[in-house]
């Protein structure tokens, strides 16, 4: 399959959904994320809006996210357990399913932002649990 630019939404639905596929199945990431998603269907297109705003500039607009609030509801919920592994394997998977389907400058930013959020969340976590 030819790799192509990230353009539009249809990209981004695309790239969305793969990668979901994978962490779905995978062996760390899918007990997290299928014990929290009820519903694929709409967290798919949340998720799809969320990257469409960051990779395009385009969709809902800012504000409509919280990933910081998010992620600290998910780890409290799994009792504290989200570690740098779970951010290290999601980042695999991001980087492998857009290297695998996508190109360009706005791939490379996909990869980017994704490395500079998951760090991020994870310090954030870290200070959720040692507040003070």
């Amino acid at each position: 399959m030819n790799r192509i630019p990230i353009q539009s939404r249809r990209e981004v639905d695309f790239l969305v959904s793969r990668f979901y596929e994978k962490v779905r199945m995978h062996e760390v990431l899918g007990p997290v994320f299928n014990q929290m998603v009820e519903d694929w269907n709409h967290h798919l297109v949340h998720l799809s809006d969320f990257w469409e705003m960051i990779l395009l500039q385009t969709g809902p607009g800012a504000g409509k996210f919280n990933p910081t609030k998010v992620h600290r509801e998910v780890d409290a919920s799994m009792n504290h357990q989200i570690d740098q592994v779970h951010f290290g394997n999601w980042l695999e998977l991001w980087f492998s399913t857009i290297d695998r389907y996508f190109e360009g400058e706005v791939a490379d930013f996909a990869k980017e932002h994704a490395r500079r959020m998951a760090h991020m969340l994870f310090m954030r976590i870290w200070e959720a649990r040692n507040p003070g």
